[in-house]
């Protein structure tokens, strides 16, 4: 019998012609979910929901979390490893500006001006998202998201941020998903600060995208002209159960079209057209009332460089009996249905597996925008149980042990060929960056989700790369051959 460990053959590498020349291959993270360190850094939202029994899945919290800020340097030389051209990193709001408001931390900033003159060290490209969910708990007890102050609070602290790293990052993204922190953090109460008020939500999709628009004024106030500016998106097809009686039918796609108002239209409509969706304003009108100003959509929609579209799944929307309240449920218009099984294989979160929408949103954006900037696949991943360990791999092997995870190898080929189709299909794409480096706090689901490429032992913080890790950089390696980097 052979003594050679039973792998399963890993998926064929994708095919990635047609990407353009100088495409950005990176990995992103965020900064609570990585960092740890908290006992130097102010509170966020987040740390208060951790301590509300129950809310996190696993009962865990982010106060070490990856520790990070500790082992920065040896993550850095796992993204090396990757041959990346490019790291994607959140700043965390309460480590540099404890309290949300005052000068910058010369301690918070310091970890940050490490990380940064490493990664260039390494010929890794920095590109620093400003807000990454972790809004400092003082200004929600000031009303956070949902009051119109928090728009100059954030503009103040990404200029100042900008100011202070600007001389070497090159990249800056205003905001991650601004639709989980509005309708997931105040309309569901699914993440921080964990309130369920429809009227909450829909003041905070305003304000999230003023405080957007105002903190991109100010950065170019002050930018080189090669500095690249931008937002992040989560956008998503959002589709109808062909099983979907015809009784339900007409209820079911006025739902849809809500849905996808919800989460595509209302943040592209107002970045690049200037305006909200008239069905979605109309549907929103009651909770609105005062808060959209004059001038607002014009401070909105002003020019980016890049759109950042973090993608995971499509929505495929069903019949929902018995019909829920529509106050009761996570957003307005959704009563009476509900997400339909996922239509084959599912992840661990029991995310449906649907490359085809990655290349379906792509494609989209331009052709439902014009005027929309260059796209950038910022987060796209997925998290799976690991298999067994592979006790019998070779100890002198140049990753011994490495861990099988063909899923997660199959889910990461399958979307990056999708970004290849919506090449080819007319996209403007210019970069990918694969979600997650390593395994994380995974918000409300804690260390029980594992989206990493490295696993993360969360008792000795030890990392060790999966086959995914090999299987990402072999991609890399394919699509721009050995040896050869992306834009410096």
């Amino acid at each position: 019998m052979s003594s050679e460990p039973l792998v399963p053959r890993p998926p064929a590498l994708p095919d990635l012609t047609g990407l353009p020349a100088g495409f950005l291959w990176g990995v992103a993270t965020a900064a609570f979910q990585i960092e740890g360190d908290a006992e130097h850094r102010g509170r966020s939202i987040w740390d208060r929901l951790c301590e509300r029994p129950g809310w996190i899945v696993d009962g865990s919290d982010a106060q070490v979390a990856c520790d990070h800020v500790h082992r920065y340097r040896d993550d850095v030389e796992l993204m090396a490893g990757l041959g990346l051209d490019a790291y994607r990193f959140s700043i965390s709001w309460p480590r540099v500006q404890p309290g949300g408001k005052g000068p910058l931390s010369a301690a918070g900033l310091d970890f940050y001006d490490r990380l940064v003159d490493a990664l260039l060290e390494a010929g890794i490209q920095p590109w620093i998202t400003q807000y990454h969910w972790d809004l400092p708990e003082e200004l929600e007890d000031a009303g956070g998201w949902a009051e119109r102050d928090v728009v100059d609070r954030f503009a103040d602290y990404a200029v100042s941020v900008h100011a202070a790293l600007g001389d070497r990052v090159r990249h800056w993204a205003t905001l991650n998903e601004p639709w989980c922190s509005a309708w997931l953090g105040y309309g569901s109460g699914e993440h921080a600060p964990g309130r369920a008020d429809h009227r909450l939500a829909a003041r905070a999709a305003h304000h999230l995208l003023l405080a957007h628009g105002r903190a991109v004024a100010g950065m170019r106030a002050q930018a080189p002209a090669d500095h690249q500016l931008g937002i992040v998106l989560n956008l998503f097809p959002v589709r109808m159960d062909p099983a979907v009686t015809r009784a339900d039918a007409v209820r079911v796609r006025q739902a849809v079209d809500r849905l996808d108002g919800l989460q595509n239209r209302w943040w592209l409509d107002a970045l690049f057209e200037g305006r909200y969706p008239a069905d979605i304003l109309a549907l929103l009108e009651r909770h609105l009332a005062g808060v959209v100003e004059d001038g607002d959509l014009e401070e909105i929609s002003q020019p980016l460089d890049f759109l950042g579209v973090n993608y995971y799944h499509d929505a495929l929307i069903t019949a929902a009996t018995p019909e829920a309240a529509d106050e009761r449920g996570p957003y307005p218009g959704m009563s009476g249905v509900g997400p339909a099984e996922p239509e084959g294989e599912a992840t661990s979160m029991g995310w449906p597996v649907t490359p085809r929408g990655l290349r379906d949103i792509l494609v989209r954006v331009g052709v439902d925008h014009p005027a929309a900037p260059p796209l950038v696949v910022t987060e796209n991943g997925s998290a799976w149980d690991d298999a067994e360990p592979d006790a019998d791999a070779d100890a002198d092997a140049e990753q011994p042990g490495t861990l099988e995870d063909v899923r997660r190898v199959s889910f990461l080929y399958e979307h990056l060929s999708s970004v290849a189709d919506a090449v080819r299909d007319g996209a403007d794409v210019r970069g990918y960056f694969a979600w997650s480096l390593m395994d994380n706090f995974e918000w409300a689901c804690g260390y029980s989700q594992k989206f990493g490429l490295v696993q993360v032992d969360f008792d000795t913080l030890e990392r060790r790369p999966r086959a995914s890790y090999a299987a990402y950089r072999a991609a890399v390696e394919a699509a721009r051959g050995p040896g050869r980097r992306g834009p410096g």
